[in-house]
């Protein structure tokens, strides 16, 4: 009781009743989500603010906002908080773990923002249970389905842009962003400067990841030469343009892909399991995980080391083979 009574020192109580969650929850975007925020996530935000969290919690007084109000809208929307649209009629009706997380680190930014305000003594949020999330298994291509994936992707007029994900790692926004002034062709290599997303439903620039996605990473020579071959039959400023010149959607090339596997006869992955592809087949054959991590533009090699720990155990292995082999005739 003496540790609430504490707790409860110095808040504005009259001030905290001015505001339902969802009020204060537009406070929040207004003044830290627009400014902290990428812009492309922007969109995201909104549509969690207004699909979700206002329509179920969003009346509920800030000051009389539980721990037990924000288990039981997590646990509704893991049942049943998809909103319904045409395009994902044939998908589950629950919100996956990964959302229900979003949504509740959005809602606990807030209600922290309102403690550093005087409005409430505590953040309810930081009391939470929240869903595991599900482990998606990374999907590759193998070195024989990627013959056969390159066979078709010519046939497609589509070789070009997807033999540079295989051979460069980067991610699909990074890809669409190329720039010809990001090529140089004489040192065989490429810099990474920004990336191409949809905001709003418009495909537009913006800003990288992270710190770490800004870099300048080496291409092979077949690499260096298709990409010469790619400059002279498009024009513009875009190493891979729309057919207007623009930039290409980030869907766009994912359906794309999709038909391009589905006509060579090979399981449909995403556009981010060739990134997984590139990867896989560089650490399989020799290259280290620090260089590996430096491509991807990951934020330490650790990361890399967790995300591809199976890889390296099979190297592992194998090195611990080699110098079973080799120690053995010492004895």
């Amino acid at each position: 009781l003496a540790e609430a009574i504490e707790r409860s020192r110095g808040v504005d109580v009259a001030r905290a009743e001015k505001y339902t969650l969802g009020q204060w929850m537009e406070v929040w975007f207004e003044n830290v989500a627009q400014v902290k925020v990428r812009p492309s996530s922007h969109a995201t935000y909104r549509g969690y603010l207004d699909n979700h969290i206002k329509p179920n919690i969003g009346d509920i007084p800030l000051h009389k906002l539980t721990t037990l109000d924000l288990q039981e809208f997590y646990k509704k929307m893991l049942d049943g908080g998809r909103v319904e649209r045409i395009e994902s009629k044939k998908q589950p009706k629950g919100l996956s773990p990964k959302t229900v997380r979003n949504l509740h680190q959005v809602i606990s930014s807030a209600l922290k923002l309102a403690v550093q305000q005087k409005l409430i003594p505590s953040n309810p949020a930081e009391g939470c249970s929240l869903p595991r999330l599900e482990h998606r298994e990374m999907q590759t291509l193998t070195v024989d389905q990627l013959e056969t994936f390159f066979r078709e992707a010519k046939a497609s007029g589509v070789f070009e842009l997807y033999y540079l994900e295989l051979a460069t790692g980067l991610r699909r926004g990074e890809l669409l962003g190329l720039h010809w002034e990001d090529i140089d062709l004489e040192q065989q290599t490429i810099t990474v400067r920004r990336q191409v997303v949809r905001i709003n439903g418009v495909v537009t620039e913006a800003p990288l990841k992270t710190k770490n996605s800004y870099r300048t990473l080496s291409i092979g020579a077949d690499a260096a030469e298709i990409l010469r071959q790619q400059k002279e039959n498009v024009g513009g400023i875009y190493v891979f343009p729309s057919p207007t010149g623009g930039p290409i959607s980030p869907d766009s090339v994912l359906h794309m892909l999709h038909r391009v596997l589905k006509r060579a006869g090979l399981p449909k992955v995403r556009f981010h399991d060739l990134r997984h592809t590139f990867a896989t087949l560089a650490l399989q054959n020799g290259v280290d995980i620090k260089t590996v991590s430096g491509m991807l533009g990951h934020y330490s090699a650790g990361f890399t080391l967790d995300t591809y720990a199976h890889v390296t155990t099979i190297a592992q292995r194998q090195a611990a083979d080699v110098m079973g082999n080799v120690l053995s005739g010492a004895f």
